[in-house]
């Protein structure tokens, strides 16, 4: 390095850090009432307005204010899981801030990007996301600025052009004196690797289409409570009269707490992964690794630890061993050390060889192959024997006896000629094998990849029993049997959109791990996008996770939580639907055969209104976690609710049929009604959350003491007649004994359809 190009001192950065302050610029609060106003903008919230504007305009003024508090509740509710959700990525987002390598005291070190002062000198290279302004001193640079200026296009950057935060090293490397940080910066911005704007998950699309369900079965028991009370001689004023009924029929069918179910639960499952060594930057990888059912796995710093070691060094020049090795060593990247320059320095500094730097240093590209300098009168490249060997063409000649199939190799070159060949070995991690094994124990495919040759490939691929074969990426097409596929050798990074995209076209849901920038477009296109531990900064941005070990046992834990979320939507999709499917089909039957709707309009309102708060609750339940990748058939689960419907209102139908054949009056029958449906949903949320039977299972602390807190209320309503119609113990506890016969019988019918499910 050139005297010239020199970084602080440590007690200058840190006189500067006082005076200028972290690099960093503090987030934009959460704006709450902005929040809580956006809510009362949408689909679910104009369908509560009109009916609330329905009831006042009938002058029906405790629905209307019930109506209200449901508004105004879904949209205050809303607003606080976005908060705490909020809340939650911003507190892994601050793990994900990313490092920088710097120079400080004439000594090169990484250090959070955060401390970075105006006048440090940090060194670029391809995948680094820029922390803060600077101006580039040594080098060339290819720079994605599309984050501040929106231009596609790689723009090229020489000595003395500026370079802005948040813009992206795609090419080339440099040294840079930092000019301006945090909100000094061209941008301005806070380096935040969390993409917020990300397009929804699987699991969400497939939410919303519960919405149609719902809204579909509300349209056609509408039509025919509107064509029947014509029949049975109802005029345009009875027709009138039922206009609340039939908005609370489509009221109750509005999923309010499915927002704050599913806010709930993938936030309750990040904070929970981020404490296991995950960090969530896209809250769709834990929905989607319910589902994923085949995952590409780098080898190297995955199911390799991430460490190389020299096995074997062989010497083809007429020079001895240790005046090679220091030649050697001069073309070594001492500033930003990747994993073969750390397994050569570790051999050499066990070798007492004195590591050796050089003024005239070019640092390892993917174009060219290998690093360069120039040191002690001789031309030094290390790097790819394969590109090597089209400078000396000898060299194929001379190294027939090496075992390039033994590990990776790494041949050095001076004054173009061979010198010497290293064989590298990745050590396979402890816990890869029965990591490995515990992914095929949950039916998802490992496939491994590595840069490496076949052979190589093959070797680790035996070690860690991953069977099958390891094929070529030349050898690879369309038709290959995925089924008996292990491997693939000679992989590119360019190779890997490619083949997340064969795979996702097969109908596969694909996860993927890597770590550079060239693994970016993959990490983005897959499913499960995850950066590995030692990830570049822009890796770590497209991935949806971001691990902080080595290894794949943390991959497991990714795939624990997409079932839980899984499970509890499944729970949440269940109940929804039955629920709904009940309530109208019991008032609907109710009105066709006897003439009257059975429920009173007060306690439809508080009935939907306490249905939410208990499946608002559903995103903290205790879940079993199943081994199998999730398939999401909505018809499935639509027929399973409807069944689970019709049960609950064959048994009321049959209760009311008994109540009005036996003297009981309309408002003791609404009301015992409306106590049989609070119970019924708190049974079928029981019954729907658990494949044993429900009088086997418990739910969280939070879903139990919801539905206690509601079966409570609901005696007191019922029993002190308020907002409804005064029932006696005797009709509460006939209520009670009814609802649990159902409950029952129903999950006895029930269970040997969820276990198959």
């Amino acid at each position: 390095m050139s005297e010239k190009l020199s970084g602080l001192s440590q007690a200058e950065a840190d006189k500067l850090l006082k005076q200028k302050g972290l690099n960093e610029v503090p987030e934009p609060k959460f704006n709450f009432f902005k929040e809580f106003l956006s809510k009362l903008w949408n689909l679910s919230a104009w369908i509560l307005e009109a009916a609330l504007v329905l009831e006042c305009l009938l002058g029906k003024w405790v629905q209307s204010l019930f109506v209200l508090l449901m508004l105004l509740f879904a949209a205050w509710n809303g607003a606080s899981k976005k908060k705490q959700s909020r809340r939650v990525l911003n507190n892994i987002s601050h793990k994900l801030t990313p490092t920088v390598s710097v120079e400080r005291d004439g000594a090169w070190q990484n250090i959070d990007s955060k401390y970075l002062v105006p006048g440090d000198l940090i060194s670029l290279q391809p995948g680094d996301v820029l922390a803060a302004d600077a101006e580039l001193v040594q080098g060339q640079l290819a720079l994605d600025e599309s984050s501040i200026t929106g231009e596609a296009n790689a723009v090229k950057k020489r000595i003395k052009d500026d370079a802005y935060a948040g813009t992206t090293v795609v090419e080339g490397n440099g040294l840079a004196k930092v000019t301006a940080t945090g909100a000094n910066s061209r941008s301005g911005k806070t380096i935040n690797l969390i993409n917020n704007s990300a397009a929804p998950g699987h699991l969400q699309q497939l939410l919303t289409k519960i919405i149609y369900y719902l809204c579909l079965l509300d349209g056609i028991l509408t039509l025919v409570i509107i064509i029947a009370s014509f029949f049975k001689g109802g005029d345009f004023q009875n027709l009138i009269n039922m206009l609340p009924f039939l908005a609370m029929m489509f009221i109750a069918s509005i999923p309010v707490a499915m927002p704050s179910t599913f806010a709930l639960s993938n936030s309750f499952e990040a904070t929970r992964l981020s404490k296991e060594g995950v960090l969530t930057s896209d809250l769709t990888g834990i929905q989607d690794a319910a589902n994923l059912n085949l995952i590409l796995l780098d080898k190297t710093g995955t199911i390799t630890e991430n460490k190389t070691a020299v096995v074997s060094w062989t010497n083809f020049s007429q020079l001895d061993d240790q005046s090679v090795l220091q030649l050697a060593s001069a073309a070594i990247d001492q500033r930003n050390t990747k994993i073969i320059d750390s397994a050569i320095i570790d051999y050499l500094t066990k070798q007492n060889i004195k590591i050796q730097s050089s003024s005239d240093f070019t640092p390892f590209t993917s174009a060219t192959g290998y690093s360069m300098a120039n040191y002690a009168n001789h031309n030094i490249k290390l790097g790819s024997f394969k590109q090597l060997a089209k400078i000396d063409q000898a060299a194929n000649d001379q190294v027939k006896n090496i075992d390039f199939g033994a590990g990776r190799s790494c041949a050095l070159l001076i004054d173009d000629k061979l010198a010497g060949v290293f064989i590298l070995q990745d050590q396979v991690r402890s816990d890869s094998q029965a990591a490995l094994a515990e992914l095929k124990k949950r039916g998802v495919k490992p496939i491994m990849l590595t840069g490496d040759n076949q052979k190589t490939a093959l070797a680790v691929a035996k070690q860690v029993k991953l069977d099958g074969r390891v094929i070529s990426i030349h050898d690879f097409d369309e038709n290959i049997n995925i089924n008996e596929l292990a491997g693939i050798a000679d992989v590119l990074p360019e190779d890997k959109l490619k083949m997340v995209k064969f795979f996702q076209e097969k109908g596969f849901i694909v996860g993927m791990t890597g770590d550079g920038v060239n693994d970016s477009p993959a990490l983005k296109q897959a499913e499960v996008g995850i950066a590995v531990a030692n990830a570049a900064d822009v890796a770590k941005r497209s991935g949806k996770m971001v691990l902080l070990n080595d290894g794949l046992t943390s991959i497991v834990k990714i795939l624990d939580a997409g079932h839980r979320v899984y499970q509890r939507m499944t729970t949440w999709s269940l109940t929804k639907l039955a629920r709904t499917a009940e309530l109208t089909m019991l008032l609907t039957f109710g009105y066709l055969f006897f003439n009257y709707i059975p429920m009173a309009l007060n306690a439809m309102v508080i009935y939907t209104i306490m249905n939410n708060m208990v499946t608002m609750m559903i995103g903290t339940d205790r879940t079993h976690i199943t081994y199998q990748p999730e398939n999401w058939n909505m018809a499935k689960l639509a027929k399973i609710a409807f069944s689970l419907a019709f049960g609950w209102t064959l048994i009321g139908i049959l209760g009311i049929s008994y109540l009005n054949t036996h003297g009981f009056g309309h408002g003791t029958i609404s009301t015992m009604v409306y106590v049989f449906l609070v119970l019924s949903a708190m049974f079928i949320i029981l019954i729907t959350r658990t494949k044993r039977y429900f009088w086997q299972d418990y739910p969280s602390k939070s879903v139990g003491l919801t539905q206690l807190a509601d079966v409570l209320i609901t005696i007191i309503l019922a029993i002190f007649g308020i907002a409804m119609t005064k029932i006696s113990w005797l009709n509460l506890l006939i209520t009670f004994v009814a609802a649990l016969f159902a409950a029952i019988v129903i999950d006895l019918v029930y269970q040997p359809i969820m276990k198959n499910r």
